[in-house]
């Protein structure tokens, strides 16, 4: 009985001792622990872990590297965990990575993910520090996601009134009526037209502007043409010396005039005599009578005279002559 006894004592003690190295195997199988493998340990110090946990997976490039070994408060706003890492990952891992937590998925696990840095850096040693990044958690996402819905709904209503008011505002009918669609886009036409031609206008004034500036075309040629403007400047100073000379003869004409006036006011003169002696007014009729008779005698004469055989020859010769200087003179 004494033997059967301690029998079973063995066997209770193996089974037992089966039974922790089974459970501690699930765990460190659990905790995604290398129980046969090696691995280096690196720290990050984060304000907020979001719920992280001792045995959260430790990702590189979204690649399973290890696991959370530990997690510590340091103080009120620095929280260190310790990260057991494979040591395969090692020569990849530089000293300018950074990590970041994140989540398994949408509501999974939180997880550590490192993320290598794209320049190059120093390979990261036992217990190195690396940098962080702020994680995005998704409570606040999912918050802000909350509060962008309740402005679209609230956008949404304010639309769906405004659009009612429209629908039920004069402001409507005029938006609908063909009529005052057509004329506003004539007068956008118009518009178009006029912008076009002030754009011509102004592309015109601009060529004259520049041809001006390079002394082309009349403008230029008066303002870069030095002969010109001399030449401008002597013939205005002939105009006022031809106005000076005009008011000078009006003076003297006034002054020729109010003499005759005077003289035949006071009856002195040629001309006063003229005007107001008969006899003298009579016999200048009867001179110029005779001058009249005495000239009409001798065109008579002349006349004769072309008849004459002897200077017959002379007036023909005359008339030759008169008759080939006209023919010059038309051909000219």
């Amino acid at each position: 009985m004494a033997n059967q006894g301690e029998n079973n004592i063995k066997l209770g003690a193996f089974v037992l001792t089966g039974l922790l190295a089974l459970i501690f195997t699930l765990y460190m199988i659990g905790q995604n622990r290398s129980l046969f493998g090696s691995n280096f340990e690196l720290r990050a110090r984060f304000t907020n872990v979001n719920g992280l946990t001792e045995g959260n997976n430790v990702l590189f490039s979204g690649i399973q590297a290890g696991t959370v070994k530990s997690i510590t408060v340091l103080d009120d706003t620095t929280i260190e965990t310790i990260m057991l890492v494979d040591n395969k990952f090692k020569s990849f891992i530089r000293k300018n990575a950074f990590a970041s937590i994140g989540t398994q998925g949408l509501m999974g696990d939180k997880v550590i993910n490192i993320t290598p840095a794209k320049q190059p850096g120093i390979v990261v040693a036992e217990h190195d520090i690396i940098g962080t990044r702020k994680y995005f958690n998704t409570d606040e996402m999912l918050e802000t996601l909350a509060k962008t819905n309740n402005n679209i709904a609230d956008i949404s209503e304010a639309l769906k009134a405004t659009v009612f008011h429209l629908n039920n505002s004069p402001v409507w009918g005029l938006i609908d009526d063909r009529q005052l669609r057509a004329n506003i886009k004539s007068t956008l036409s118009n518009v178009k037209q006029t912008s076009l031609n002030a754009k011509e206008m102004t592309q015109t004034l601009n060529e004259l502007i520049a041809d001006t500036k390079k002394g082309e075309g009349t403008v230029g040629m008066l303002l870069k043409d030095t002969t010109l403007a001399g030449n401008l400047r002597g013939a205005m100073a002939k105009i006022k010396l031809a106005g000076d000379n005009a008011n000078q003869a009006m003076a003297q004409l006034n002054q020729l005039v109010n003499e005759l006036n005077n003289n035949l006011y006071k009856g002195r003169g040629t001309l006063k005599l003229l005007l107001n002696d008969s006899v003298t007014a009579k016999n200048l009729s009867a001179s110029m009578d005779n001058i009249r008779n005495g000239t009409n005698g001798f065109n008579q004469i002349v006349e004769a005279l072309k008849h004459n055989f002897l200077v017959r020859g002379y007036f023909k010769n005359l008339e030759k002559q008169q008759q080939k200087q006209l023919d010059t003179s038309l051909k000219k």
